[in-house]
């Protein structure tokens, strides 16, 4: 058969109209029984080829690529322009700067500290507790992180026995949390805390390591296979801070899911509305937070795994650029598209775990060559300059349409208010942009659990689809995404000339109902899938940063988030334009049906 297609040039494509193709899902929803027999069919060497191909090329799903003449040449790792220009309104530190004086420096970033009764009393229905609030409390003597840490660990029992439960957590151990609080304890006794951070609960998602806790990934069986002897970097530049680490937090197994769903251990409740997911993968670390019972978690994202559940669960979440953060101490699953980051309450919280966790590795600087980090100055107001892009009817595919109202909403607020602009952009090949994406995460995944996998009852039915499916993918696919890595990378260059940030919902949908039928076995819901990856994966395949805050709620009370996509390091820039945007839009937040006070 010959080459059906032969893409343009990237320069001829931009001088031409751009249509928005929306994306349409030929696929059943599938659970219990059903599902159980469609693994056996996939995963069966007699048919499972044959049906596996039919259900691509109904959904297109590599058929693009192999019919496609791709002009580019492959782009491996996300490549970044050497015209780095430097942010405004920024700090700038240097790189060889340690985890506490990093904090330190994300302090004197901050507004003046204004206690939660006095921002309650100033007209705002309800405020997280947030970091800088733990840290009076403790320096004043009110209350201490051994009295924190006894009611986060008889609020974790105590919602095992809500109905539902809320599964919060994967690994929980009472006597490590009351070791490190007793430890925090004393510093603050003996008048010597480490940092703003010390003796603050912080959880971690299943895939990141965090002694003395197995990193499972939300399996049975990966810790068989993977020893932790060490902390990720991250959390040890965590631990040097003084945090409490309270646990590992629930997950859809392997990150192969964006609703949070896992069978084995439990699937994670959205704390607004119980019946509903929290979103994926990160599930378990957004409804912790959301629920009060810690300012901040961690999570990662290699398809929206952070940013998905901040947004379903009224949270913040940061997505850094690729090579910002190492990822030393993760269970590798897509080496070239994940981020390690915080989920917080609000975007100061974000910022000050955040600003822990900063530092690359030996690779990352050899080949992206980050620049010196840069922290917002949150008191500086002034984005007169500032260019917002809207691919409009990209903005307004969701599902209902209320929830790009309130993004739209809170955007128009936010240039009103600072004067801003909007400019109209479009963004070319969404759909390849979709294909590469998904062929890099499956490749990726399956070289990385290519020695360990095994089928059987261990692994539950979603995974062993989605892997049976992954396993199709061929070396020759695997080059074409990375070619059209290229391409899409050199059309974001060029929409970054003319606007600042991209600005999407988070997700096309709220959070999805928890069908009954899921619960034990699983289930495959590729339409839902798509939804909440709509707006997602332009960050992870190209390594942009990207951070999701709250601007409202949909009319059944869910949460809407509000999705900014930066430029190659501009972290900074994010996060002081979404505190400004959160702040604008704090009178809209409502306190969760589930909320535990730890104050």
């Amino acid at each position: 058969m010959g080459v059906k297609k032969s893409m343009l040039p990237v320069e001829e494509v931009l001088k031409g109209a751009i249509e928005y193709v929306p994306l349409r899902v030929g696929a059943p929803r599938s659970s219990g029984m059903p599902l159980r027999i469609f693994a056996w069919v996939v995963e069966s060497q007699l048919i499972g080829k044959v049906v596996l191909a039919y259900f691509m090329r109904l959904n297109r799903l590599p058929q693009m690529l192999c019919d496609t003449a791709i002009p580019d040449s492959p782009m491996f790792l996300p490549e970044y322009p050497d015209d780095t220009i430097g942010e405004p309104a920024t700090k700038v530190l240097a790189s060889d700067l340690g985890a506490i004086s990093r904090v330190d420096a994300a302090i004197e970033c901050l507004p003046s500290y204004i206690s939660r009764s006095q921002r309650l009393g100033d007209g705002y229905p309800f405020k997280f507790w947030c970091i800088r609030d733990y840290a009076g409390a403790y320096r004043s003597g009110r209350t201490t992180p051994m009295e924190v840490a006894e009611r986060f660990i008889q609020a974790v029992e105590d919602s095992e026995r809500l109905s539902p439960p809320m599964a919060y957590m994967i690994s929980f151990d009472a006597s490590d949390i009351r070791k490190q609080a007793a430890a925090s304890a004393e510093r603050f006794a003996s008048g010597s805390p480490l940092s703003m951070l010390d003796g603050v609960l912080i959880v971690v998602k299943d895939d990141i390591d965090c002694l003395p806790h197995e990193s499972r990934g939300g399996t049975q069986w990966l810790h068989k296979y993977r020893e932790v002897k060490t902390d990720a970097a991250c959390v040890a530049r965590l631990r040097e801070c003084g945090v409490i680490f309270a646990g590992k937090t629930n997950m859809h197994e392997l990150g192969m899911g964006t609703t949070g769903n896992n069978p084995y251990s439990g699937t994670a409740r959205n704390p607004y509305d119980t019946t509903r997911y929290a979103g994926g993968s990160s599930s378990g670390s957004a409804a912790v937070v959301a629920s009060g019972l810690c300012p901040a978690s961690l999570g990662t994202d290699a398809g929206g795994s952070i940013r998905i559940p901040s947004g379903l669960c009224g949270l913040v979440g940061l997505k850094c650029t690729f090579g910002r953060i190492t990822l030393s101490g993760l269970v590798p699953v897509g080496w070239t598209l994940e981020a390690v980051g915080p989920i917080a309450a609000n975007v100061e919280d974000a910022l000050i775990v955040y600003s822990a966790m900063i530092g690359s590795g030996p690779s990352d600087v050899v080949y992206s060559k980050p620049p010196p980090p840069c922290l917002p100055l949150f008191n500086h107001t002034s984005f007169q300059q500032l260019k917002l892009g809207i691919y409009t009817d990209w903005f307004t595919d969701v599902s209902p349409p209320e929830v790009a109202t309130i993004c739209r909403m809170a955007v128009d607020r936010f240039c009103e208010r600072y004067s801003s602009r909007i400019n109209e952009i479009a963004i070319p090949e969404l759909e390849e942009l979709r294909n590469g994406h998904l062929v890099t995460t499956g490749s990726e995944i399956c070289t990385c659990l290519n020695s360990i996998y095994k089928y059987g009852k261990s692994t539950c039915h979603e995974t062993r689809v989605i892997i049976a499916l992954f396993k199709q993918f061929q070396s020759s696919l695997y080059v074409s995404a990375q070619r059209l890595r290229r391409r899409l990378m050199f059309y974001h260059m060029e929409i970054f000339r003319t606007v600042d940030v991209i600005v999407t919902p988070t997700t096309g949908v709220t959070a999805p109902f928890i069908p009954a039928d899921a619960i034990s076995t699983g289930e495959t819901d590729l339409a839902t899938h798509a939804d909440l990856m709509r707006f997602i994966v332009s960050a992870n395949f190209l390594g942009l940063p990207a951070v999701s805050v709250p601007v409202g709620h949909d009319k059944q009370g869910l949460p809407v988030g509000l999705q900014l996509i930066g430029k190659p390091w501009q972290e900074a820039t994010l996060l002081r334009i979404a505190f400004a945007i959160e702040e604008l839009c704090a009178k809209a937040r409502r306190k969760p049906a589930v909320f535990y006070d730890m104050l």
